[in-house]
């Protein structure tokens, strides 16, 4: 809508400026043809131009028809409201939102109005800056306390203008309502409203009271005018000089009288506590010596308790020595009579015990010797028998007497010569000797059978 509309009052335009371009150039030829005509002084052949007004009228009257309807359409852009106002009939009711519209043209406008929050300062900001754009003053707003002192209280109130109202405002509230309106309303109400407190109810102890109460009037207020209040902030309250240095020395002054009220609590809690120590200590004091007292009473008692049962204790502990006396004399000549018995008992053992070994050891030295006998008799026998077995080997290789010999005589010789045919100087004698070995053997073997 917003290209149809440049659009239409473009072609307007255009169209106007062609019908000026025609005139322009027949106007141009008409100057040329006079100029021709004054110098040669003679007649012409070409024609007269002509001028077209009628085509050049005919455009411009053509060319209010598109601006007309370029200017019938209005555009209401986003966060803003506006309100048709008629020449002759005045405001029209209701609004019209962002977007694009159709008025009467040249017989009627749009009165537009900023329908976002907007903010009304006073006093400096917390960057050090003011807001001029909201505020005209940026000195803070300064009224009177109840004692008559004046403050100069930094306010910012957050607002806007009701969509649904604009046409009221448009019509009845002086323009532009930011400055006409709202500060004024503002100043209104806090002046009325703070000379009804002190400095000190202002400053601390219902700054909140006030604040709430100054919100309440600002935003009925506004309200019957068709501005909607969102906020109402109180950043900063300047005191009179005279008294913020008194309030300063007044604040020191019960900083140091709680300093000193807190120095006598805590001096009063240490005389108490030096007063329960001293209570403590002579009560632990009294309860030692009474404790004491029982105690030597008790230790009394008993010794009294026990003397009672000391001289019969004592007599029955000399009965106990004498009885124990005589157990151990009893005892000991038991011990002696029991000894000697033993010794004698020991005596008759140790006699027998003798006995039973000097037999005991005639039996073994009789095994003994029995034993020996069997040992040489089967010794005999078994040589005997060796040698009979040896004296047939012999008889049946004579050489093996030399090599005998050779084993016999081999740590003392090296090299020994033997006659090959199996004589040796001493062998006939050996043989003889084996022979009769074997005879003797023979015969004794006959006797033990």
């Amino acid at each position: 809508m917003l290209f149809l509309k440049y659009l239409l009052l473009w072609g307007g335009i255009g169209m106007i400026a062609t019908a000026i371009g025609i005139l322009t150039r027949d106007f141009y030829f008409e100057f040329k043809y006079r100029q021709s005509l004054a110098a040669g002084g003679a007649t012409v052949a070409a024609a007269k131009p002509e001028l077209r007004w009628r085509a050049s009228i005919a455009l411009v009257l053509l060319a209010w028809g598109p601006i007309l309807l370029a200017l019938s359409i209005v555009v209401v852009p986003s966060g803003m409201g506006g309100v048709r106002v008629s020449q002759t009939s005045g405001r029209f009711p209701g609004t019209l939102y962002p977007g694009a519209h159709f008025v009467t043209p040249l017989a009627e406008s749009l009165a537009l109005f900023d329908t976002r929050d907007q903010l009304f300062t006073t006093g400096a900001v917390e960057d050090g800056r003011s807001e001029k754009k909201h505020a005209e003053n940026p000195d803070p707003l300064r009224v009177q306390a109840k004692e008559g002192l004046s403050l100069g209280l930094a306010i910012t109130i957050r607002y806007r203008l009701d969509p649904k109202h604009l046409d009221y405002i448009q019509a009845n509230l002086p323009q532009p309502v930011e400055k006409e309106i709202v500060p004024p309303v503002v100043a209104s109400a806090w002046r009325e409203l703070v000379p009804n407190y002190t400095v000190r109810e202002v400053f601390a102890t219902k700054r909140e009271e006030v604040r709430s109460r100054a919100a309440a009037v600002i935003t009925q207020k506004l309200a019957a005018d068709g501005i909607v209040v969102k906020e109402v902030m109180l950043r900063d309250i300047q005191l009179p000089p005279e008294y913020a240095k008194g309030l300063e020395d007044l604040l020191l002054k019960e900083q140091e009288d709680d300093q000193m009220g807190v120095q006598t609590d805590i001096q009063q809690k240490q005389v108490r506590i030096s007063e329960l120590e001293a209570e403590a200590t002579k009560a632990q004091q009294v309860k030692r010596a009474e404790g004491e007292a029982q105690v030597r009473v008790l230790q009394a008692k008993a010794e009294a308790d026990a003397m009672q049962y000391t001289l019969p204790l004592k007599q029955k502990q000399i009965e106990q020595s004498k009885l124990e006396a005589a157990a151990r004399k009893e005892a000991t000549v038991q011990n002696a009579e029991a000894d000697a018995q033993a010794t004698v008992k020991n005596a008759e053992a140790m006699a027998q015990a003798k006995v039973l070994d000097s037999k005991a050891e005639m039996e073994r030295r009789k095994l003994l010797a029995d034993a020996e006998a069997e040992r040489i008799r089967v010794t005999a026998v078994a040589d005997a028998e060796r040698m009979r077995n040896e004296g047939v080997i012999l008889k049946q290789n004579p050489l093996l007497i030399n090599k005998i010999i050779a084993e016999k005589l081999s740590d003392k010789l090296q090299i020994m010569m033997v006659p090959s045919d199996g004589k040796f100087f001493f062998a006939n004698d050996v043989l003889k000797s084996m022979n009769m070995a074997n005879k003797n053997s023979e015969a004794e073997q006959g006797e033990v059978k």
